[in-house]
């Protein structure tokens, strides 16, 4: 199969995403099990001072697996363990063009990270996750995605804002 067979010159009116990845790095079990967020520095354009995982952007020449090895390694300096799918998120804002977001959790073998220019990492306990301060989505998916057993399918979400520019997450089974 040649370049033209993949119809990406057809489909131009088409919607079109960005693809993304988003890990949420975890370490110990149980009880002590602590889950790795990122604070955004200040000086960012997307979610300053706020909570997040650890992630960003593909490479043209990357596969979300790779990137997201790549994120966590660039953002923590923390080599994980593969890491398992948790789920792919839709994500329309509204604008021409959207995100599809490849979600991961991952096991840290320690809890040494190098600090990141992105903003300050901060370990948390998976137990007594941070009520504020968080990006708008992740007080409902960062519990779902640290609730799910290995052997657990991913799940599937489409996430639109409203009128009022409020988040809605629409969940498939």
């Amino acid at each position: 199969m040649g370049r033209e067979d993949q119809g990406i010159n057809n489909n131009l009116h088409r919607w079109q995403a960005i693809p993304r990845t988003l890990c949420f790095v975890t370490y110990g079990s149980g009880a002590e099990r602590q889950v790795l967020l990122l604070r955004g520095a200040p000086t960012k354009r997307v979610w300053p001072n706020r909570l997040n995982g650890v992630g960003g952007h593909i490479e043209r020449n990357e596969d979300f697996l790779s990137a997201t090895l790549r994120e966590v390694h660039e953002e923590t300096g923390l080599t994980v363990a593969t890491p398992r799918l948790a789920g792919i998120v839709h994500i329309d804002s509204g604008a021409e063009v959207g995100i599809v977001m490849a979600v991961w959790i991952a096991e840290a073998s320690e809890q040494n990270f190098v600090p990141s220019v992105e903003g300050s990492l901060e370990w948390h306990s998976a137990n007594q996750l941070p009520t504020s301060d968080l990006v708008d989505d992740l007080a409902i998916l960062l519990p779902k995605v640290l609730s799910m057993q290995p052997h657990d399918s991913p799940f599937f979400a489409h996430y639109s804002y409203d009128e009022h520019n409020q988040l809605r997450i629409a969940w498939q089974a």
